[in-house]
């Protein structure tokens, strides 16, 4: 049998008595179940006389409809359709007093009871409608009230929780307690964060995780309009008429307990950014302070470490995504480098790992946990060896150059480390960018700028030109030009940069030209 509790359509929950309990109650000890006996577990929540034969207009789910059978006494054919009628709007019962006005019920009417599970009861003669009301609609009076009593002493229990500082496994451990069952709250992405009761059953919710199953209670933990994830609890094994309304009061703690953990973590990220963006400025003092440091937030920076940066790729909606890109690299890190550094800076996050460590796996995992939750992408760069504390600035430095000339040369999304960028690294290493805008302008002259319309097309027939190695028919095939209109832009180029298709020299400088203008905005 079904605990006597409805879960509303609005997910409040409400009280009632079961069918089976109602025929239970002194005033109807006389009285006879005479169909629908599958359906004993339905909730009665409040009684009806029927009293008129349109009685339909005026019917609510989870009544108990009693009738002399007065207003049907004339249209007795019509009894196996009404109670279609009160089964499709949700009725718990009818009880019907024979003898008076209906000798009998119609053998349709009963088998269409049989075939719904709807209950039919024979009510005794002897008892009035008024003591039946009064005795039922006390016991529901009286079993909402001890739900609400126990919902309120659980309220209070789980604020005593968190006002003692308590976290979730202390929240768990006393919903598990009132409820005699398993309890656990998961985040938004089904990970358990805490569980408490019967080992058996925490094993599994933790094998199930988000998934919904029957044997299951959930509820949502929302705060600030923000869906932090779920608590679930294993189905009791005696359900109580509250267990829902325990859990609901158990998640709006939960979601206080959360947001109050994020409070003190947003926080202590700060503090932890702070550090390493002096750490990584040359500004945070000494080595051995550094250390010193670093070993209180659970950092170890004395080994030989490699520095990742990703940057948010552009066209996304920052804000929102800095946030999830700190939690995922953070996420990762863990799994990779327990004592690896991760903090999150006003556009980027960056890392400090395990020279050890596979950088590219650590960048799909954040990647992959990324992907799932957002439609940005970050750039990822990666760092040589740094060997101690003092080199860890150029080491940051190397990083940064390599996301950004990564993104530039494959892509958003790209992963590159600063050894494998080629001449880029060489070009990067230039700290007067000024110089190697005015070696731009000097070797490419007028293609140097967008004035004029042509000029990309002209540097890209330039730029393949020089791929392979002034191979004129394979350009013309690259660029799907016909031949004499590659000739004629070749002699179109020589006249603008020189004889670029004799002088070797002259071909180096227009690739490193071509290679600087790509860098450009780096």
């Amino acid at each position: 049998m079904e605990p006597p509790v409805r879960l509303a359509s609005t997910g409040t929950i409400t009280h009632g008595v079961a069918v089976g309990e109602v025929l239970g109650a002194s005033t109807l000890a006389g009285a006879r179940l005479l169909a629908g006996g599958r359906g004993l577990g339905r909730i009665v929540q409040r009684l009806n006389v029927m009293e008129v034969p349109d009685i339909l207009a005026w019917v609510k789910p989870n009544e108990l409809l009693l009738t002399t059978g007065y207003p049907l006494r004339n249209t007795p054919q019509s009894l196996d359709r009404l109670v279609s009628d009160l089964d499709e709007r949700g009725l718990a019962a009818l009880g019907i007093k024979l003898g008076r006005y209906l000798d009998r019920l119609p053998e349709e009417m009963v088998e269409q009871a049989d075939r719904l599970g709807f209950p039919l009861i024979q009510l005794p003669e002897d008892v009035g409608f008024d003591d039946i009301l009064n005795q039922v609609l006390t016991d529901i009076l009286n079993r909402q009230a001890a739900a609400l009593a126990r919902a309120e002493e659980a309220h209070r229990a789980l604020v005593q929780v968190v006002l003692a500082g308590g976290g979730l496994g202390e929240v768990t451990e006393e919903v598990a307690g009132l409820l005699g069952a398993a309890v656990a709250v998961l985040d938004g992405a089904g990970q358990v964060l805490a569980a408490a009761g019967p080992a058996e059953q925490v094993a599994g919710l933790r094998a199930s995780g988000a998934r919904d199953r029957g044997e299951h209670l959930f509820v949502p933990v929302v705060a600030g309009g923000h869906h932090h994830g779920r608590i679930v609890a294993c189905a009791p094994p005696r359900p109580g008429e509250n267990d829902i309304g325990i859990l609901e009061r158990a998640a709006t703690v939960a979601a206080l307990v959360i947001t109050r953990q994020e409070a003190v973590n947003a926080v202590e990220s700060k503090y932890r950014a702070d550090f390493l963006r002096d750490v990584l400025t040359g500004r945070a003092g000494s080595a051995e302070r550094v250390a010193a440091r670093a070993r209180a937030f659970g950092w170890d920076l004395r080994r030989p470490v490699t520095v990742l940066v990703a940057e948010l790729d552009p066209d996304g909606d920052e804000r929102v995504a800095q946030d999830r890109l700190v939690t995922c690299w953070t996420s990762a890190m863990r799994r990779h480098d327990g004592h690896g550094a991760v903090a999150g800076f006003s556009h980027e996050v960056v890392a400090v790992v395990d020279a050890a460590v596979d950088t590219t796996r650590l960048a799909r995992d954040a990647v992959a946990a990324f992907a799932e939750c957002l439609p940005a992408t970050f750039s990822t760069g990666a760092s040589r060896t740094a060997a101690g504390i003092e080199v860890l600035p150029e080491a940051y430095g190397q990083a940064v150059k390599a996301a950004r000339v990564g993104r530039q040369l494959h892509g958003p999304g790209a992963v590159a480390h600063f050894d494998q960028l080629g001449v880029y690294r060489l070009l990067s290493l230039v700290s007067d960018t000024e110089e190697l805008h005015a070696f731009v302008r000097e070797t490419l002259g007028p293609l140097a700028s967008d004035t004029d319309a042509d000029n990309g097309d002209l540097r890209r027939t330039l730029q393949v030109l020089l791929e392979t190695n002034l191979n004129v028919a394979e350009t013309a095939r690259r660029l799907h030009f016909h031949y004499n209109t590659l000739r004629y832009r070749i002699g179109k180029l020589e006249r603008m940069l020189g004889d670029f298709t004799e002088d070797a020299h002259l071909r180096l400088n227009l690739t490193l030209a071509l290679h600087v203008l790509r860098m450009r905005g780096i």
